[in-house]
């Protein structure tokens, strides 16, 4: 028989609170920074999914669907807008020629490079206050 989790208490529910109200900041920040450098959140977070992406400098369409949480015709439009806007590049996959390639352009690493360094220095602020807040009702108090 699996043992029962202990209670939420007050201080539990005030650190979840804490916890999405300063992860609610932090993605209004990124909201604002993105639509301050010209691209939309989604654009960001294109390019940065695709600059991201583990072992290599590319990325797929299935791939970026996965790390955006959202449907693969969506990002096929986002890729477009951002073809369209010079900040990706698309090409066939070399092996599987259904497949889409998205790189980001020298324009689209410079907006990204700046918005980044924005959010590493945000980041860097907020560590602090994601530290304190850490959420204790997921920690065994035995």
């Amino acid at each position: 028989m699996t043992p029962r989790p202990p209670a939420l208490t007050k201080a539990d529910f005030e650190a979840l609170s804490e916890f999405r109200y300063q992860l609610r900041r932090f993605l209004r920040f990124s909201e604002d920074a993105a639509q301050a450098e010209g691209l939309t959140p989604q654009q960001y977070q294109l390019l940065l999914h695709v600059r991201g992406f583990p072992g290599r400098d590319w990325a797929t369409i299935g791939e970026l669907a996965e790390r955006l949480q959202t449907q693969q015709h969506g990002v096929v439009a986002l890729v477009a807008r951002c073809v369209a806007a010079g900040l990706v590049t698309r090409e066939p996959g070399e092996t599987d020629r259904r497949q889409v390639i998205v790189r980001v352009t020298p324009e689209g690493e410079k907006s990204l490079r700046r918005l980044a360094q924005r959010h590493r220095t945000e980041l860097q602020a907020l560590s602090d206050v994601f530290q304190v807040a850490h959420i204790s009702a997921f920690n065994d108090r035995g």
